[in-house]
């Protein structure tokens, strides 16, 4: 991971504050996570960085788009996506990264690298169903759909009601003691 050099911060250089960072998110980013279910990245990360004495206060603020493929036609689209995420790190004897929002780091450490944060919170920000907005509005022509379509079930087809012998009508009469 030797291409994430710039998402390292020198915090020991830093006033006690607020701080701004801002990154600019392609495919070379996740390529260095070799990830490679985005065709083509195009986000922008924000992060606020709060310098206090004992601890630091981020929050990464992520927006942009990600091509991806349909899971319904396997056509490729641009899926917008947006989030948010807060971390605290405070200073201890050991690394510690158990709990997801409190890092803990080496009291002689003197940077933070977020790389795995950023990739983390972009990965998770895509919608578990990826479905092209076509599809949804119903304009979407495909080989896929077509075949879906002939596939599928038509509603307003009616199953027949079969008609029942009325010798069987007087037995059911009397197994629930209605007499007509």
């Amino acid at each position: 991971m030797k291409g994430l050099k710039q998402f390292n911060i020198p915090f020991v250089g830093l006033k006690e504050g607020n701080h701004s960072f801002q990154y600019q998110i392609d495919n070379k980013f996740f390529e260095e996570f070799q990830y490679n279910e985005f065709n083509n990245t195009d986000l922008t990360v924000d992060i606020d960085f709060v310098k206090k004495s004992t601890l630091f206060e981020l929050t990464f603020s992520l927006k942009g788009s990600v091509n991806i493929p349909c899971d319904v036609t396997g056509e490729y689209f641009d899926q917008n996506i947006e989030g948010d995420f807060k971390l605290v790190v405070k200073f201890g004897p050991e690394f510690n990264d158990d709990n997801d929002e409190i890092l803990i780091l080496p009291l002689d450490e003197y940077q933070l690298n977020v790389a795995q944060y950023i990739y983390e919170l972009s990965v998770l920000s895509v919608p578990s169903k990826r479905i092209h907005p076509k599809v949804l509005d119903g304009t979407m022509e495909s080989e896929t759909l077509k075949k879906l379509k002939e596939l599928e079930i038509n509603k307003e087809k009616t199953v027949e009601e079969k008609s029942t012998d009325p010798r069987w009508d007087k037995l059911k009469d009397l197994l629930t003691g209605k007499n007509t």
